[in-house]
């Protein structure tokens, strides 16, 4: 897909990663920019930075959760500004707990955001680029997609289920002209990933790498785009000796002791 003179909507746009693509979609010839998130102030802020480099930019603040919501600002949008020829599913949430640990509210707030809001807006976008026979989605899933990880299982499983789910779109929109590409990048830094605990020797990557590695895999039709030998080296470590993976993740993971274990949930009652 060539980007010069298209329209783009990013959600999660705010900051990390979603913040990061949408700069660099504006150096890469990109006409319009639709820029979704949640946080208001954050979104102007970033709106304004990107405006003075001659991308039309159109800050909308929205909740992926509120279904209804999000019908009616597409189809504002789409009437408004036109065609939307790329879509990119940046925004999720992450949570870090031993799942006997986790809260209920958080795990439901990372599949509501992280897998339904996606599979919300998806469906109304993907439906006008049929119509159109010409579109591109970019799902953003993660390494998690492919290597769960301890104390990440909420978010592991959305990550799965994201790369479920674009290959099963890949498949469908084929014959209508529609690529469907998923983004697997690893541990990356931003604020998400600094309230969190790092596996050891895990060295976390910018955001601004993630967005150059992203549009390099548009640029050459790329369906899936991972991101980082440490990536490559898990993926293919999975796949030959998956057992030996799963004792090196388990001894990276920030995992509790027993006696830590037992004191912390006898704190949650």
């Amino acid at each position: 897909m060539k980007l010069h003179g298209k329209t783009a909507l990013v959600t999660g746009a705010s900051r990390g990663i979603g913040q990061a693509i949408a700069f660099e979609l504006a150096t890469s010839g990109i006409k319009r920019l639709l820029l979704v998130a949640r946080n208001e102030q954050r979104l102007a802020e970033v709106a304004a930075e990107i405006g003075v480099m001659g991308v039309e930019v159109i800050p909308i603040v929205l909740d992926l959760t509120d279904r209804i919501r999000v019908n009616v600002v597409i189809s504002q949008a789409w009437r408004d500004y036109g065609q939307i020829h790329l879509l990119v599913n940046c925004a999720g949430v992450a949570y870090q707990a031993p799942f006997l640990q986790s809260k209920l509210p958080h795990v439901q707030e990372e599949i509501a955001i992280n897998l339904l809001g996606m599979y919300t807006i998806t469906r109304l976008i993907a439906r006008r680029m049929v119509s159109q026979q010409t579109g591109t989605i970019v799902n953003v899933a993660s390494l998690m997609g492919k290597v769960a990880a301890p104390t990440m299982s909420t978010y592991s499983a959305t990550k799965f289920a994201i790369l479920g789910f674009t290959q099963a779109l890949r498949g469908e929109l084929a014959s209508h002209n529609v690529q469907v590409i998923s983004l697997l990048p690893t541990l990356t830094d931003t604020d998400m990933v600094r309230d969190l605990q790092l596996f050891r020797g895990m060295m976390p990557m910018s955001p601004q790498r993630v967005a150059q590695a992203l549009i390099r895999g548009i640029d050459r039709n790329e369906r899936e785009i991972i991101i980082g030998w440490q990536s490559h080296l898990a993926v293919w470590g999975n796949y030959l000796v998956p057992r030996l993976l799963e004792s090196i993740i388990q001894i990276a993971a920030p995992l509790p002791t027993q006696k830590q274990f037992w004191q912390r949930l006898g704190a949650k009652g």
